[in-house]
C-alpha cells in the first residue's frame, strides 16, 4: 500500500487529467461531458454519488463502498474545476480546522 502523501497525490492527479478535459470532445471524454452540461447538472451528479454512497455505506459490501466513495470524490473534482475552485483551496480550508473541535468549528459557520 503507497504511504499517505503518495494516496493524497492521486486527488491531485486526477484534478489535472480533469481539468485537462475541459473543451475536449464529449463524444469521448465523460469528464468533457459533464463540462458541457454545465455546474448544475455536475452538481446533481455529486449528489447522486452522495446519496449511493450513504446507501452503500449501509451495507455489508466495503468494496461498493470505496467504488462509490471513488465515484464521489470524482464527481466532486469536477465540481471544483468547474467553479475554478483549486484543491489547494480546500487543503487551505480543513488545514485552517486542525485542532479545532468539530463542534467549536459548526458553532463558528452557524453564528452560534
Amino acid at each position: 500500500m503507497a504511504d499517505t502523501q503518495d494516496n493524497a497525490l492521486v486527488l491531485e492527479r486526477l484534478f489535472k487529467v480533469i481539468e485537462s478535459r475541459r473543451g475536449a470532445d464529449a463524444d469521448s471524454s465523460y469528464t468533457a461531458r459533464l463540462f458541457d452540461k454545465g455546474t448544475a447538472k455536475i452538481a446533481q451528479k455529486v449528489g447522486e454519488e452522495a446519496v449511493e454512497t450513504v446507501i452503500a455505506a449501509l451495507g455489508e459490501d466495503r468494496d461498493a463502498l470505496a467504488a462509490e466513495s471513488a465515484d464521489l470524490l470524482y464527481h466532486l473534482l469536477v465540481l471544483w474545476a468547474a467553479r475554478g475552485l483549486d484543491p489547494a483551496d480546500v487543503w487551505s480550508a480543513l488545514a485552517k480546522r486542525e485542532g479545532v473541535s468539530g463542534l467549536e468549528e459548526k458553532a463558528s459557520r452557524d453564528g452560534s
